[in-house]
């Protein structure tokens, strides 16, 4: 009697291993169906897994778009057919789009806030990150380049983002009309300058690579946001462009024009720029 009822206990097992076995042979079907369509597909397919949320892209329901009235054919296989393409520009854009939503629920900030501490632009090679230093949410100390607690979460999941998808980047720090500094020598053209060299020092602490970094400028208040007031907050800001152009060995800094690496404790301290007519700093030629 025990016999039968341990035969009855386990009698199922061979189901599960089935199931198991179906599984598989379906995941190895959608991967040869994959790997038999042509170049755009595969492009787009590679873009839409290497998204690490896996948000679903817009305008789509999680399927990439497949015209049925035409067969598909064998990668390498042009003849006889007239299927119309994905558009790679539309691609980009849609994957562009889809990074700037992820990485606005990465830091649990809503997207169509008023006043929200971030802004991202999709541009035509890239994305237009716009850091606001406010005083609800600040990025800085105050009157100085030191990050808030805040501001060290975003450029740790900026470098993030940059380095995964190697991104170039600009630098440009901002800061708003009328701002009264306690030292008469540091005015808004060197908080401008060391607030945006501090952003570069914090990403390439995070691990991106210097190269990527294409320049640091600091523009003092000479460029206010557009149908804002000249004194408001909202001027008090830094700007990163990312550019999805690769790197080439052409771009590389020569030897002896790297940037020193930060101290084990963390990011080294700031330093103080000399008032200059443009106070730029440029990292790269």
């Amino acid at each position: 009697m025990a016999r039968k009822k341990a035969a009855a206990h386990h009698g199922g097992a061979w189901k599960v291993a089935y199931a198991d076995f179906v599984t598989a042979m379906m995941a190895l079907f959608m991967v040869l169906w994959i790997s038999a369509q042509d170049q755009k597909i595969l492009i787009a397919t590679s873009r839409y897994f290497q998204n690490p949320f896996n948000s679903l892209m817009d305008k789509s329901p999680g399927i990439l778009p497949y015209d049925t009235n035409e067969p598909s054919k064998p990668h390498g296989d042009d003849s006889g057919t007239n299927r119309q393409q994905p558009n790679s520009r539309e691609i980009d854009l849609q994957f562009l789009n889809s990074l700037a939503k992820d990485f606005f629920r990465l830091l649990h900030v809503d997207e169509d806030l008023a006043d929200k501490p971030i802004d991202i632009q999709v541009t035509s090679d890239g994305l237009r990150i716009t850091l606001y230093d406010r005083a609800r949410r600040p990025l800085f100390g105050e009157n100085n380049a030191e990050f808030t607690e805040w501001g060290r979460f975003v450029m740790q999941s900026l470098a993030w983002l940059i380095d995964r998808h190697q991104f170039r980047v600009v630098i440009e720090g901002h800061t708003r009309k009328g701002l009264v500094l306690p030292d008469a020598n540091y005015g808004a053209w060197e908080l401008s300058t060391d607030r945006a060299n501090a952003a570069r020092r914090a990403l390439t602490h995070y691990a991106v690579d210097n190269s990527l970094i294409e320049r640091v400028t600091g523009f003092a208040d000479t460029r206010p946001v557009p149908f804002q007031p000249a004194d408001s907050e909202g001027n008090q800001r830094v700007t990163l462009s990312l550019t999805m152009r690769r790197v080439r060995p052409a771009d590389k800094p020569a030897a002896g024009n790297t940037v020193p690496k930060p101290s084990e404790s963390g990011l080294p301290p700031q330093t103080t720029s000399p008032a200059t007519p443009t106070a730029a700093v440029t990292t790269h030629p």
